[in-house]
C-alpha cells in the first residue's frame, strides 16, 4: 500500500481500440472551454486520456514526466489541448522529480533500477473479472508509473494482498456502486483506527462520482451544472470518454454560450481520431449551432481515405438542415451547394418534403415563381394541409387567388394556419378587379366559410363584389354584416354609406356620417357637390394598417401571411389597404350623368352616348365597366369626344390600379396641356405606390423624383419618400423628410419619426 500511496498525479487511460495517451495542462483546457475564475478546485497538472468505461485519476506526481513520454512514444498519441510552450527554468518546474517515500529522505537514483513494489491488487482484480479494457488501461498506468515494472505474464496469478475488504472495494468500483463504496470505506475507517485507503482508489472514485453527477445534471437539463462539474474536473474532457465533451457542448449551446459549444466540438474534430465519434459530434453540432458556425466545424473535414470526404454520409442530411434554416431567416444566404443537393435529391429520390424543404425556402424570398414550383411537385406526390398550404401562399403571392382557395378549401380546417392562408385566399380572390367569373358553388361555400369564421375582410370584399354586379341590396347586406363583426371598420363603413346613398337611403347615410363624424373624411364629404380633387391617402408605415380615414377606394388588398418557419407559419394575415390612385375629376354635364345601374353592351351605343355611360359608371365606382364604354366612344369622328374618351378610359384605369394600362390609354387621342400634365403626375404617383407596395423602394424614389419635377409633392407622398429611405437605411435622409413633413403636423410623418428611432435606437423603444 506504500507505494499505492506515494504513485504520481497523472491519468492513464486507454481506448478499446489501443493506447491513447497525452499530457495536458488543465489551464489550457479552462480557457479553450471559458472555465476558469475563483473558486475551482485545482487539478492534477499531468493527465493521459482514453479511458472506456469511466474517468479514474492516479496520485500525485513522483515521477519524471519525459521518461514517460519517452517510453509511450510508439503508442498512437490524441493531443487534447494545445501544449503551451515552455522553455528552461518554466519547463523544469513543469515536471517534479522522484521522490522518496514519504517520510524518508530522498535518495539518489541507482544506475541500474530495481524492479519496483507495485500494488497489483486492482491488476489482479480486471483480470479476474474478465475486464480485458480495464486490465489493459490499468497495466499501462502502472508501466507509465513505473518504467521498470513488468507485467506479469498471468494477471491471475498475482498473488492476492490478504486484504478481502480492500478487494471487496476495488469490486464496488468497477461496478459502479459508489455510495457503497463510500460507506465501505467510512465504516472501515471506524472499525480499524488508523486505516486509509488508497489515494489511487479515492482519485478513481472522485472522478467517477463526478462523471455520475455531470451526466445526471446532463439528463435532467441542469446545464449549468454540467458546466460547473466539467471546470471542476477537466480529467473527465477527454476523447476516451466523447459523451461527457457532448454533454458539456451541448450545455454550453444550451445556456446561449455559442462560442464555448463551438470551441468544444472544434477541440473535439481536432483532436479525436474516432471516426464514428467525429460523425456523431457533426450530426449533434448540426442541431445546435447555427448555419455559420457549422461551416466553421466542417471546414476541419478530413480525407476519408477513399478519394472522398469523412463527413459524405450525411452530406445530404447536413445540405436539408441548412436549406430548412432558411426558412427561419430569409436573409440567410445559404450555399448554392447545399441547394443543389437538396434540389437533385428532390429530382431523384422524389421525396415531397424535400420540395417543401424548397418551396418555403424560396418563398421567405419571395421567389414566387420558384416557391409555386416546388409546392406544386410537393403537392402532386402528397396532397397534404402544409403542402397545400405553400402552394396558395405562392399563388396569392402571383395574384392566382381563385386558384389558391381551390386548392386550399379542402384543407381550410386542418389548422388555424390552413384557415388563414384560406381566408386569405378568399379575400383576395373577391377583391380581383375585374372580378372574376365564380360558379355559384364557389361562391356559396366561401360566403358560408366566412360567416362560420366572422371574416371581416372577405365580407367587407362581398360587398363590394355584390356592387360590381349591380347589387347594391346585396352589397349593402355584406357591408352591414362586417361593420357587426368590426364596427370600426371604415372601408364597410364607407361601401355601406355609398350604397346606401345609391339606393336613396338618404336617413342610412346620415345615420352613418353620424357615427363616423370626425373618423373619416369621405364619409363626411358624401352627398357634397361641389368638386373635388381626390387627395393621396395616408399612407400606412411598412408593416402596418392604413389609417381608418385614409381616402382609399375599393377593393381591398388582403396580403397573404408570411412564414416564420417552413412548418410553423402564422395564424394572422396582414390586411392593408391599397392607396388611392391620384386623379382628376372632369365637370359633366346633366346628360352624361344620367343613370347607369342597368346592364348594357356599350359597343352597341352611340360614341356619346358610350362617353356619357362611362363617366356615369365613374361616378358609381365601376371602373373596368367604365373602360369598355370609353373604349366605344375613343370610335367617335368627334375629336372632342375621342378625346375626352381617352381621358376617361386613363383615369378609369388609375381608379382600378392599372397604371401602364392608363399610360397607354393616355397616348389613344390627343390632351389638352392640362390633361397630359395631371394625367402624367397620377400615373408617376401610381408606380410609386406600386413600387413602394413591391419592396422597391430605389424605383419608388425615380417615380417620386419625377413627379417632383412636375409639381410640388403632398404631405402623403412626402410620407412615403420618408419611408423608402427608412428602409433603405438612409436614415439621415429619412428623418429630414420625416422632420419636415411633421412641421405641417402630419401624424404620419410624427409616426415616421418614431419607426426611424425605433430602427436606429431599439433600446429607447419602450
Amino acid at each position: 500500500m506504500s507505494v499505492r500511496s506515494s504513485s504520481v498525479a497523472i491519468v492513464v487511460a486507454v481506448a478499446v481500440a489501443g493506447l491513447v495517451t497525452a499530457l495536458k495542462d488543465r489551464a489550457a483546457l479552462q480557457e479553450m472551454l471559458g472555465f476558469g475564475g475563483s473558486g475551482h478546485a485545482p487539478a492534477p497538472q499531468f493527465m493521459l486520456m482514453g479511458r472506456v468505461t469511466g474517468p479514474e485519476i492516479s496520485p500525485k506526481p513522483q515521477i519524471d514526466v519525459q521518461a514517460i513520454a519517452d517510453r509511450l512514444q510508439a503508442a498512437t498519441t490524441v493531443p487534447l489541448l494545445p501544449q503551451e510552450s515552455e522553455t528552461g527554468d518554466e519547463a523544469e518546474k513543469s515536471v517534479t522529480v522522484a521522490q522518496a517515500p514519504q517520510g524518508q529522505p530522498p535518495a539518489a537514483q541507482p544506475a541500474k533500477p530495481a524492479q519496483p513494489k507495485v500494488d497489483e491488487s486492482a491488476l489482479r482484480y480486471f483480470a479476474s473479472r474478465g475486464d480485458k479494457a480495464r486490465l489493459q488501461a490499468e497495466i499501462a498506468r502502472l508501466q507509465a508509473l513505473y518504467p521498470n515494472w513488468v507485467p506479469p505474464a498471468d494477471p491471475l496469478a498475482v498473488p492476492q494482498s490478504g486484504d478481502r475488504q480492500l478487494e471487496q472495494m476495488w469490486q464496488l468500483y468497477s461496478e459502479g456502486r459508489y455510495a457503497e463504496l463510500r460507506k465501505a470505506i467510512a465504516d472501515r475507517q471506524v472499525s480499524e483506527s488508523g486505516w486509509q485507503p488508497p489515494p489511487d482508489l479515492l482519485d478513481r472514485l472522485d472522478v467517477a462520482e463526478a462523471r455520475a453527477r455531470l451526466v445526471n445534471a446532463s439528463d435532467l437539463k441542469q446545464y449549468a451544472t454540467v458546466v460547473q462539474i466539467g471546470a471542476n474536473t477537466p480529467s473527465l474532457l477527454t476523447c476516451s470518454d466523447i459523451d461527457v465533451l457532448w454533454r458539456v457542448a451541448e450545455a454550453f449551446a444550451r445556456t446561449d454560450r455559442a462560442p464555448r459549444a463551438r470551441d468544444a466540438y472544434v477541440y473535439i474534430l481536432k483532436n479525436c481520431t474516432n471516426p464514428q465519434e467525429r460523425l456523431a459530434t457533426i450530426q449533434k453540432a448540426s442541431a445546435l449551432l447555427s448555419y455559420a458556425t457549422m461551416q466553421d466545424l466542417l471546414a476541419l473535414e478530413r480525407p476519408d481515405g477513399n478519394g472522398g470526404r469523412e463527413f459524405d454520409s450525411i452530406r445530404n442530411d447536413l445540405a436539408r438542415r441548412f436549406v430548412a434554416a432558411g426558412n427561419d431567416d430569409p436573409d440567410l444566404a445559404v450555399a448554392p451547394a447545399y441547394l443543389s443537393i437538396v434540389q437533385r435529391l428532390a429530382e431523384t429520390e422524389g421525396l415531397a418534403s424535400d420540395s417543401l424543404i424548397l418551396g418555403w425556402y424560396q418563398l421567405r424570398r419571395e421567389n414566387y415563381a420558384d416557391a409555386e414550383k416546388w409546392f406544386r411537385a410537393a403537392h402532386d406526390k402528397e396532397d397534404t394541409a402544409i403542402a397545400s398550404q405553400g402552394l396558395a401562399l405562392a399563388l396569392i403571392a402571383e395574384k392566382k387567388p381563385q386558384e389558391a382557395e381551390d386548392i386550399m378549401y379542402k384543407w381550410r380546417g386542418a389548422s388555424k394556419d390552413a384557415t388563414a392562408t384560406y381566408l386569405a385566399a378568399t379575400a383576395n380572390l373577391m377583391a380581383l378587379q375585374p372580378p372574376a367569373n365564380l360558379s355559384e358553388e364557389v361562391l356559396s361555400r366561401i360566403a358560408a366559410e366566412i360567416i362560420a369564421q366572422k371574416y371581416v375582410p372577405t365580407a367587407q370584399q362581398f360587398g363590394w363584389f355584390a356592387r360590381s354586379l349591380n347589387q347594391p341590396q346585396t352589397a349593402a347586406r355584406w357591408f352591414e354584416t362586417a361593420l357587426r363583426w368590426k364596427p370600426d371598420d371604415e372601408p364597410s363603413a364607407y361601401g355601406l354609406a355609398i350604397t346606401r346613398q345609391q339606393l336613396r337611403d338618404r336617413a342610412g347615410v346620415a345615420e352613418i356620417q353620424r357615427l363616423w363624424a370626425g373618423k373619416s373624411e369621405r364619409i363626411a364629404q358624401l352627398g357634397e357637390t361641389t368638386n373635388r380633387q381626390t387627395t393621396q391617402p395616408p399612407l400606412p408605415a411598412p408593416g402596418q394598417t392604413a389609417p381608418q380615414g385614409a381616402a382609399a377606394s375599393p377593393p381591398e388588398i388582403v396580403r397573404a401571411p408570411s412564414l416564420d418557419a417552413a412548418a410553423n407559419p402564422p395564424a394572422s394575415i396582414e390586411v392593408s389597404r391599397q392607396p388611392a390612385m391620384q386623379t382628376v375629376t372632369v365637370r359633366r354635364s346633366a346628360r352624361q350623368l344620367r343613370g347607369c345601374t342597368t346592364t348594357v353592351n356599350a359597343q352597341l351605343l352611340q360614341p356619346e352616348a358610350a362617353l356619357s355611360r362611362g363617366w356615369c359608371l365613374m361616378d358609381i365606382d365601376r371602373p373596368m365597366e367604365a373602360v369598355k364604354a370609353f373604349e366605344a366612344a375613343l370610335v367617335s369622328p368627334n375629336r372632342k369626344t375621342r378625346e375626352d374618351a381617352a381621358y376617361g378610359q386613363s383615369l378609369a384605369y388609375l381608379r382600378a390600379g392599372l397604371s401602364n394600362n392608363a399610360a397607354v390609354a393616355a397616348t389613344r387621342a390627343p390632351q389638352t396641356q392640362q390633361r397630359a400634365a395631371e394625367l402624367q403626375i397620377a400615373i408617376l404617383a401610381d408606380r410609386a405606390l406600386a413600387a413602394f407596395d413591391a419592396k422597391r423602394y430605389r424605383e419608388a424614389l425615380i417615380y417620386l423624383d419625377q413627379r417632383a419635377q412636375l409639381r410640388q409633392e403632398p404631405i402623403d407622398l412626402l410620407v412615403l419618400r420618408g419611408y423608402a429611405y427608412l428602409n433603405m437605411k438612409m436614415y439621415g435622409d429619412a428623418e429630414r423628410i420625416f422632420t419636415a413633413a411633421a412641421a405641417t403636423g402630419s401624424k404620419d410623418a410624427n409616426r415616421g419619426l418614431a419607426d426611424l428611432k425605433a430602427s436606429t435606437h431599439p433600446d429607447t423603444v419602450d
